[in-house]
C-alpha cells in the first residue's frame, strides 16, 4: 500500500469514527438526563428505567445512615409523614426515590383523604410531586355518573407547566382503562399522550401511545416481584426527563390505583347523598386559581 493510499484510508477511518460518535451522541442525548446515565439507559432505540416497589419499610432510606429527621433537613418537601416506598433505577444506577404522604392517605377520611407522591433524587433533593386532585376528580366522577375518573397533577422542578394526568371515563366493564396527558415542549407546542392498559397482561402492563396512536413506549409490570416492579421504556425521539418522570410516578401509582378508584366512588356516593360537603385542600385550591387575577 502506498503512503498516499494509507493516508486516504486513515482519513476514511477517522471520518467513520466521527460519524459513529455523532450517532451515539444523538441516541444518548435525552433532554434533562445526564449523558452518563443516558449512555447506559438507551438500548435499541429506547430509554429504559425501572421502578422497584419495596414491600416493607426496612430499607436503607428509613434506617441506618438516613433517618427521618436528617431527610427533612435535606429537603423541606420531605415531610414528617413521608414514607419512601420505591426506588428508580436508570442505566443500572439508583437515580430516584419515591415516597407518599402516609397520614394524608392512610389516616385521613372523606374529602381530606388525598394521595400525594413525591420523587426525590439520590441525595433526597425534591424533583417532582404528583397529587390526586379531589375537586377535579369529583367533578369528572359526577359527570360520568359514578365512573371513577381520577385527575393527577404532576409538578416537576424543571418545567413551567403542570402536567395533568387523567383517567378516561370512556371505560367499559372488563375492558382496559386509559389515561391521557400532554406535555408542553421547548417550542411551546403540546405533545399529547395516552397510556392504555394492555388487554392481556399479568402484572399491570401499559402501553404509551402518541397523539397519532403510535406505540412509543411500554410499562412492563412484573407479577412475580415481591412488592411491585415496572420496567419502562420510551422511544428516544419522545424521551425527555418530564415524560420519563410522569411514567415513573404513574408506575408507582399502580399499587394505589384500585384504592383511588374506590375512594372516588365512595366520595361520589357520600356527596350525592348529602353526607359529605365537598372541600378542597389549600394546596389543591391554589391550583384552580385564575392566573390573571389581580394580586
Amino acid at each position: 500500500m502506498t503512503a498516499a493510499a494509507a493516508r486516504v484510508n486513515a482519513r476514511a477511518d477517522a471520518a467513520a469514527a466521527d460519524a459513529a460518535n455523532d450517532a451515539r451522541g444523538e441516541v444518548t442525548k435525552i433532554p434533562g438526563v445526564s449523558k452518563a446515565i443516558a449512555a447506559k439507559a438507551v438500548k435499541n432505540g429506547y430509554y429504559h428505567f425501572i421502578v422497584d416497589i419495596w414491600i416493607t419499610d426496612f430499607n436503607f432510606t428509613e434506617f441506618g445512615l438516613y433517618k427521618r429527621t436528617r431527610n427533612r433537613a435535606k429537603s423541606r418537601q420531605f415531610t414528617s409523614d413521608m414514607d419512601i416506598f420505591a426506588e428508580v433505577i436508570e442505566g443500572g444506577e439508583r437515580t430516584g426515590l419515591i415516597g407518599y404522604r402516609e397520614d394524608l392517605w392512610e389516616k385521613a377520611e372523606s374529602v381530606d383523604k388525598r394521595l400525594v407522591f413525591k420523587l426525590f433524587n439520590e441525595s433526597l433533593n425534591w424533583r417532582a410531586t404528583m397529587d390526586l386532585m379531589i375537586g377535579r376528580s369529583l367533578q369528572q366522577t359526577i359527570a360520568s355518573r359514578g365512573m371513577p375518573v381520577m385527575t393527577y397533577s404532576v409538578n416537576t422542578d424543571e418545567d413551567n407547566f403542570i402536567v395533568y394526568l387523567e383517567r378516561s371515563a370512556n371505560k367499559w366493564p372488563l375492558l382496559p382503562e386509559n389515561f391521557g396527558f400532554f406535555i408542553v415542549g421547548s417550542d411551546g407546542k403540546p405533545a399529547f399522550y395516552r397510556i392504555k392498559r394492555d388487554l392481556i397482561n399479568f402484572g399491570g402492563d401499559y402501553t404509551l401511545y402518541d397523539e397519532r396512536g403510535k406505540n412509543v413506549g411500554h410499562l412492563d409490570g412484573k407479577v412475580f416481584s415481591i412488592g411491585g416492579k415496572w420496567k419502562g421504556k420510551v422511544k428516544v425521539e419522545h424521551a425527555d426527563r418530564r415524560l420519563i418522570t410522569v411514567l415513573q410516578l404513574f408506575s408507582a401509582l399502580q399499587i394505589f390505583n384500585a384504592d383511588c378508584r374506590r375512594h372516588m366512588k365512595r366520595l361520589w356516593k357520600d356527596v350525592g347523598r348529602g353526607k359529605v360537603r365537598p372541600a378542597l385542600d389549600a394546596q389543591e385550591f391554589d391550583l384552580y386559581k385564575n392566573p390573571r387575577r389581580v394580586r
